[in-house]
């Protein structure tokens, strides 16, 4: 039998990683959208607990491999000097509405799919060839020219790069030490996890408790398979962890041309998070096919998955890309777009309750944003009695 290449290796181990996270994902219902969703309209933060703890976990084991010396994060896109602030929330803003357009982000779509949602099939098909079409093809325009065009090189007011450690040593002017970056990962690792088994329901949910654990875990373990397996002198692999934009769209690409194609890092993990959520599925019983309802549910599932394409492409990233992977090399853009993922997501719920009583679109529009202060002594719309 012939022997594995790196680039073969890198891969087996990022689907067998993906594969767990993808059962792990489907037993415990995690979903960023899902929790954002508990939290704004029944204030039930015990999921937003689970994807906390999460990026707590994974800043802190990330950062021990990265002092360890064992991976180099110089090359990393959110560590880069050129800090594209607009990107980052335009991209956010637009992902954030996009996976609640689809009752889901695209973890989570790729989840259900292998659960047999064929709403999330078409999601998956449609943010695919909108991420692809936007990195390399017909909507490159809108990133390159409108956005990333908008960059603040943090290099000429003297800062290393988009780090907090390297922010923080630049603003304070003291020394970009390993003390530094233990003091700021500890604060910010500890203050994660802290925050999530704060909350006495969260400590009692096993499910949510098992999601955070394991797949902040997974993060770290990527980090090490691509940064420590992959580091190979002649093959050497990119230092990466679990993102699923861009690389839904290359899977998309590597199915079409895959005779003279290679599989990589992220295509394995698109693949592997699918074949562990079927499996899963299967073994508890729980497939079944799930279609669309309505019209509107699939104009709904495309603006989404569209959104969700060009958003994730334009932000570097989804709310595992950037709201884990990113964070947990203390990158300050994946901060950014992490909140406008967030926000992104909330006012659109709020906006979708105001709409769902057939309220003018401005006038919801308006009333969800009063709802998070940004226009006060707004009128909100009256509900009617049901």
């Amino acid at each position: 039998m012939e022997e594995m290449n790196v680039v073969h290796i890198v891969a087996l181990w990022g689907f067998i990683l993906a594969l767990l996270f993808g059962a792990v994902a489907y037993k415990t219902s995690f979903c960023t959208m899902g929790a954002v969703s508990d939290w704004i309209n029944f204030g039930d933060k015990r999921r937003l607990r689970a994807w906390f703890l999460a990026i707590g976990l994974a800043i802190v084991g990330t950062q021990i491999l990265h002092l360890q010396g064992k991976i180099d994060f110089s090359g990393v896109p959110s560590l880069m000097p050129n800090f594209s602030w607009l990107a980052c929330v335009v991209g956010g803003f637009a992902f954030g509405i996009g996976m609640t357009l689809a009752s889901g982000c695209v973890q989570r779509s790729l989840v259900r799919l292998g659960g047999g949602n064929m709403k999330s099939l078409l999601v998956v098909l449609v943010l695919g060839l909108t991420a692809y079409a936007t990195f390399r093809g017909l909507l490159y325009f809108i990133p390159y020219e409108y956005l990333w065009g908008v960059p603040l090189n943090l290099q000429e007011h003297g800062i290393a790069d988009q780090s907090a450690v390297a922010v923080v040593a630049g603003v304070f002017g003291v020394e970009n030490s390993h003390t530094l970056r233990i003091a700021i990962a500890t604060a910010m690792g500890v203050g994660f996890i802290s925050y999530a088994f704060k909350d006495g329901d969260f400590r009692k949910s096993f499910d949510n408790i098992l999601a955070g654990v394991v797949i902040g875990s997974i993060i770290v373990g990527c980090w090490y398979v691509t940064g420590v397996v992959g580091n190979d002198d002649f093959e050497p692999q990119p230092v990466e962890s679990m993102s699923f934009v861009l690389p839904v769209g290359n899977t998309l690409q590597y199915f079409m041309t895959y005779t003279g194609s290679t599989i990589n890092f992220g295509i394995a993990t698109v693949l592997g998070l699918i074949t562990g959520a079927f499996l899963f599925a299967i073994i508890s019983r729980r497939f079944r096919f799930e279609s669309f309802h309505s019209v509107a549910d699939m104009r709904n599932h495309i603006i989404g998955g569209v959104l969700m394409g060009i958003g994730g492409v334009v932000g570097f990233g989804c709310t595992i890309g950037q709201g884990v992977t990113g964070i947990s090399t203390l990158s300050i853009g994946s901060a950014l777009t992490l909140v406008a993922i967030i926000f992104g997501s909330a006012l659109t719920m709020k906006f979708q309750y105001y709409r769902s009583d057939e309220t003018g679109f401005l006038r919801a529009l308006y009333a969800a944003l009063a709802d998070f202060k940004l226009l006060a002594a707004l009128a909100k719309p009256n509900r009617k009695n049901t």
